[in-house]
């Protein structure tokens, strides 16, 4: 099942497989290791909904809500 990382609820974990951004926000989002194959796995979320926290890659890494609903994730058990 395919989700939007913004869909995402705290432990949920995913796989990359499409960045929907362009210009500058998808090259952020690359740099910052969200590429597709990259394992997510959302933490939390702050208490007004924006922004969100994810493991990635080993690091945790802070996304605004409209930069999360650009990022396409296959959902893993």
């Amino acid at each position: 099942m395919q989700k939007k990382l913004n869909d995402f609820i705290p432990d949920e974990k995913g796989t990359v497989k499409n960045v929907n951004a362009e210009g500058k926000i998808r090259r952020r989002l690359f740099d910052m290791g969200v590429t597709p194959g990259a394992e997510i796995t959302m933490r939390k979320t702050a208490p007004l909904g924006d922004p969100i926290e994810i493991t990635l890659r080993g690091y945790e890494l802070s996304l605004r809500k409209s930069e999360a609903e650009t990022v396409v994730l296959e959902v893993t058990k």
